[in-house]
């Protein structure tokens, strides 16, 4: 497709050279500067879809730092990032409270074992009141990177390019994604604390022994948390309803510029893993495991927001390419990886999908 695009706009050219008659002195130039910003016009159209796959450049993220036109919403964007590696700390360390839940359960008349389950679910439910309120901010730093990295007439390359900081940023945010998603899925706890703790508030306002104003979470708060931890991947679901969101909310930034911001992006890290020049400067393994993880979130995120998906032979996501470099590494370090784009993705099993793909994902 590139290839004949490349084509038609040579022959375009060809054209230019040949195909005009003589005109009257002194207008040459003016034809010529004509036909030079209607081509240039065209071809920028024509090879519009090369650049946003192209991707050729070295994004660091190690070392890229804001610039002064970056500096203010990178700031604002750095808190959040902080204290989301606090939150996976937390996260990694939840123990839950099965056992006090177990012997409350067993013991429904014996006042200290409903006391002792109590007492040590209520701290869990801060914690998780907390993961889910940070959500929320989560979802305020997407829409602030991406009014930054779409809103612009740039192609998404030179944007992704000239705001490294920003994109790092970005690409933080999706690490993160894909790592609470993660640990959540290990850590079955979390729902069973979270419905005890539903469970015994309904029980005591039926008692009138407490209400909402005493409770860590009150009913309307406990509904909307109900919800974010019953999907699979909630931090996912949450950056995928907040780019639909950004779209909707900004209808003079045409709807391209963020799926190809996406795109662009997978591009990126893919031509980095592939490039042994690139990948020759990360300093450490870390940064590759980085780069394939954003690679992979990029992919989920774009397959749930773009209307057709990630996988159909018109994406602008190469996913055989990315696939490929992920079957290249380790397969203990990637198996997470492709289990996401398996289990998390929203396209995959349609019939549009290619099947040389489905048999690449396919468990072995």
């Amino acid at each position: 497709m590139h290839l004949c695009l490349l084509l038609v706009a040579r022959k375009l050219q060809e054209m230019q050279m040949t195909s005009f008659q003589p005109v009257p002195h002194g207008t040459e130039h003016c034809l010529e500067g004509f036909v030079r910003a209607r081509m240039g016009n065209l071809i920028k159209v024509l090879s519009r879809d090369i650049d946003n796959n192209a991707g050729n450049f070295f994004l660091d993220f190690e070392n890229a730092e804001a610039s002064s036109s970056e500096k203010e919403v990178w700031e604002k964007v750095n808190k959040v990032l902080t204290e989301a590696q606090v939150i996976l700390d937390e996260l990694q360390a939840y123990t839950g409270a099965g056992e006090q839940i177990r012997l409350a359960i067993q013991s429904p008349g014996e006042k200290g074992a409903q006391e002792r389950a109590w007492s040590a679910v209520l701290p869990l439910v801060a914690k998780l009141k907390r993961f889910y309120e940070f959500s929320h901010k989560l979802e305020r730093s997407l829409h602030q990177l991406l009014e930054v990295l779409t809103g612009s007439e740039a192609s998404p390359t030179q944007q992704l390019e000239n705001k490294q900081a920003l994109a790092r940023q970005f690409a933080l945010i999706l690490h993160f994604t894909l790592r609470f998603d993660e640990l959540k899925m290990t850590i079955p706890a979390i729902q069973n604390d979270f419905s005890y703790y539903r469970r015994t508030i309904s029980r005591m306002r039926i008692n009138n022994l407490s209400g909402d104003a005493d409770a860590e979470v009150n009913n309307e708060l406990a509904n909307r948390m109900s919800l974010f931890y019953a999907s699979a991947t909630p931090m996912l679901k949450t950056l995928s309803d907040a780019t639909i969101k950004f779209v909707a909310d900004n209808p003079q930034v045409p709807v391209d510029n963020t799926t190809d911001c996406l795109s662009t992006m997978a591009g990126v890290c893919k031509v980095m893993l592939e490039t042994p020049e690139y990948r020759s400067r990360f300093t450490s393994e870390e940064t590759l495991l980085f780069c394939l993880r954003v690679m992979v979130g990029v992919i989920i995120l774009y397959d749930h927001v773009h209307p057709a998906g990630a996988f159909v032979k018109t994406s602008n996501i190469d996913v055989k390419g990315c696939v490929r470099v992920l079957r290249e590494q380790p397969a203990s370090s990637v198996r997470a990886l492709l289990d996401a784009l398996r289990y998390t993705t929203k396209h995959l099993n349609d019939e549009a999908t290619p099947k040389h793909i489905r048999n690449m994902l396919s468990v072995n």
